[in-house]
């Protein structure tokens, strides 16, 4: 390993990680501090919970599989409550920055770089624009939702809401972190000039990817959704393609995730698991499936599109945020959001797809998984980017 890269000391300030916080962004913070680590980084991780016991610092270490003597430092904070008055979020998120300056004031000129998720560093880059001396701070928002397309008007507002406080951090910091495609559209949108602008994808852990794809056997095509229920998932624009295909279409859908009985369609070619932790229940799942439907409005780089590929599914998926960067037509379908026709068009395709022209998509984004997304990769990446800028 190259010396001079393993001589980076930085702080990643973010709200939460996995697994004590569920959520794509808490599952990003996790594996980049852990293989960054495992890279020879020094890295100090300040992250919080909303309730319960806030995690020590032994079990951080267990979680990411890291020794004692890892160059490695993580402080827990509690992530602030503000009742429900409109702005809430805002001000909780302001609040808790504050905290994540605190922690780390003392040892502020110590660090090569400062990497925050969402409105970490809010604090520090304005006491920075006040005249602050501090290390460069990068900053990485996922997916810009804020000014992608609103499903619904109550959502459009909280959309609003939040565009002056992301511009803000956006424009204060010394660089933007991106996955790329349209997310680095809308960041050069809020004005940050190209130069300014690092892409790098997300990554999946090697383990995940699995060694080959078995031959069909059934006579049914098998589709799996992934994810807890949100409007921008796409769900209703989904059940309306469920209800409206014809009643032989030989398919069985799969959904894993709490999804509310009242968005639950009642139908033999259905199952719903619920909630599914387990990784070895929710790799079953997957590998008893071909093809992982992604129907949303507004996605960054969606963590459960690089674990269906590494399990070798194929995906229909909506073309937002950074998903182009992962599916293409050569490992499935990219459809325009909220698009039903469209939707049901690309369904009924992939239910009448031949056996060997699916294999094909699957084995493809398979391979694309293992030499583009891989943490291992994804780490190298990232650590040759913060030593450009540190």
């Amino acid at each position: 390993m190259n010396q001079e890269l393993t001589n980076l000391k930085i702080a990643i300030i973010t709200d939460g990680i996995y697994p004590f916080v569920i959520g794509g962004m808490q599952k990003h913070s996790f594996y980049l501090a852990k293989f960054l680590v495992k890279r020879g980084v020094d890295v100090t991780l300040v992250h919080c919970v909303t309730k319960g016991e806030l995690p020590t610092h032994q079990g951080v270490l267990e979680a990411m599989e890291l020794g004692i003597s890892a160059n490695f430092k993580s402080i827990a904070l509690r992530f602030p409550q503000m009742g429900s008055i409109p702005g809430h979020y805002i001000r909780e998120n302001y609040a808790y920055s504050m905290e994540v300056f605190k922690s780390l004031e003392a040892e502020l000129q110590s660090f090569d770089l400062i990497y925050a998720k969402g409105f970490a560093a809010w604090a520090l880059l304005d006491k920075k624009r006040k005249g602050l001396k501090a290390p460069p701070v990068a900053v990485k928002f996922h997916g810009y939702e804020m000014f992608q397309k609103a499903p619904s008007f109550r959502v459009r507002l909280e959309h609003y809401l939040l565009r002056g406080p992301v511009k803000f951090n956006n424009v204060n910091a010394d660089y933007i972190f991106s996955y790329g495609g349209k997310i680095t559209s809308l960041v050069e949108g809020l004005g940050i000039s190209k130069d300014r602008i690092k892409e790098i994808p997300t990554g999946i852990e090697a383990n995940w990817c699995r060694d080959m794809i078995a031959p069909i056997e059934s006579e049914k095509r098998r589709f799996l959704f992934i994810g807890r229920y949100e409007r921008r998932k796409g769900i209703e624009e989904l059940n309306e393609v469920l209800n409206a295909v014809d009643p032989s279409l030989p398919f069985h859908f799969d959904f894993v995730g709490p999804i509310p009985p009242s968005k639950q369609l009642k139908d033999e070619r259905i199952t719903y698991h619920g909630k599914v932790m387990e990784r070895e229940k929710l790799q079953a799942i997957m590998e008893n499936c071909e093809v992982l439907v992604t129907p949303s409005h507004s996605e960054g780089m969606p963590n459960v599109i690089m674990e269906g590929m590494a399990r070798g599914l194929a995906v229909i998926a909506t073309d937002v945020g950074a998903v182009a960067a992962q599916v293409d037509n050569k490992c499935g379908w990219l459809l325009e959001p909220a698009n039903v026709p469209q939707l049901k068009a690309t369904f009924e395709e992939a239910v009448n797809s031949s056996n060997d022209e699916l294999i094909q998509k699957r084995k493809n984004a398979l391979t694309k998984v293992k030499e583009h997304f891989t943490w291992e990769h994804v780490s190298m990446l990232t650590q040759k980017a913060f030593k450009e800028i540190g």
